[in-house]
């Protein structure tokens, strides 16, 4: 390897990086859920009149997911560089597996909405309060309010246990994490939009790596 590879190559896994990734991707999947908000309701069983108001909010939302979802990789990637030669196949499996679901199940759900969309402006007067239309609803809601959520507790469980093990982040961010996640595992249903708090998570734990002098290095 040369030694202009090598430098590419570390400024590629340097800590700002990651940091900036993670913070781009929880302002942007915060914006998501913001826009989401303002133009869809919360209870899945509405008719679907939302559609009638306009949906260029919700447009926008569904088209910020996949660079959302980009800079999740990147905080992803950093988080098992961190880990380097001490990555555990059996942690590393539920990590990145996770992380992937997650990622998975955000994207099919921005797909649904979107079809949904698709199907009101193609026959709008049929698709309103339709079966196909509660299907759509209902299977988006269930994705991301549900397990989603339960998918998103995991990968916030695995990100502390990394943060313990190689100092990455102060003690009280990762055991806090520990804790919201293990709210979110079991009361995400109760909780209405619960998963809002996972970006902000994300957020401190990004926040943090980039004013970290040290990078967050693994202790010997």
């Amino acid at each position: 390897m040369t030694q202009a590879t090598g430098l590419t190559r570390a400024k590629l896994r340097a800590p700002r990086v990651a940091a900036a990734a993670g913070i781009l991707f929880s302002l942007l999947l915060l914006a998501v859920f913001w826009l989401m908000r303002r133009s869809v309701p919360a209870d899945p069983l509405e008719p679907g009149a939302w559609l009638h108001g306009g949906t260029s909010n919700v447009a926008l939302a569904l088209n910020l997911v996949p660079f959302a979802g980009v800079a999740f990789l990147w905080f992803v990637g950093f988080l098992r560089d961190r880990l380097g030669e001490r990555e555990d196949q059996f942690f590393a499996t539920i990590f990145f597996g996770s992380a992937v679901l997650l990622l998975a199940m955000l994207f099919a759900a921005a797909a649904v909405i979107g079809a949904v969309i698709l199907a009101f402006h193609a026959a709008p007067n049929v698709l309103i309060n339709s079966a196909t239309f509660h299907f759509g609803r209902g299977l988006a809601y269930g994705m991301v309010n549900i397990y989603l959520v339960k998918t998103a507790s995991v990968f916030m469980m695995t990100t502390s246990t990394i943060a313990l093990y190689t100092g990455l982040t102060p003690r009280w961010l990762a055991y806090g994490g520990y804790a919201v996640a293990a709210i979110l595992l079991i009361g995400s249903y109760y909780i209405d939009w619960s998963l809002v708090v996972f970006p902000f998570w994300v957020l401190l734990v990004s926040i943090n790596i980039w004013l970290k002098k040290d990078g967050g290095e693994v202790r010997p």
